[in-house]
């Protein structure tokens, strides 16, 4: 291989790895095992749109710091009942999740939600 050709892809490689962050553990989080189910919630239904642990946005919001917030992106308030109906009902471009989630995931994924 010739060498700048090494030098390019070894530039690019380390271009990558630094924009790149290594996900923590439930553990490294202090996750107790409710909010461990609420992160599984999160990573199927919510981690596609919304980044939890940088205020960058996707299609949606970031929801880092959702919690530690007086209001919500929408100016809503920021608290457990408003959070609440947003995932179950839906708004804007966000679909609905009531459907597709039960009490139990719901409230895992609110108790994760206040940790972020």
């Amino acid at each position: 291989m010739r060498p700048h050709l090494i030098l390019l892809i070894t530039l690019g490689a380390t271009l990558v790895a630094c924009d790149t962050q290594v996900r923590k553990s439930d553990a490294e989080l202090g996750l107790n095992p409710t909010q461990a189910r609420g992160r599984h919630v999160y990573d199927q239904y919510c981690g596609m749109c919304h980044d939890a642990y940088s205020g960058k946005s996707l299609r949606g919001p970031s929801l880092q710091g959702v919690f530690k917030k007086q209001y919500l992106p929408s100016g809503a308030p920021a608290n457990d009942d408003r959070v609440r109906d947003v995932i179950q009902l839906g708004r804007a471009k966000m679909p609905a999740f009531g459907p597709v989630l039960n009490q139990q995931q719901l409230d895992a994924l609110l108790q994760y939600l206040h940790t972020l």
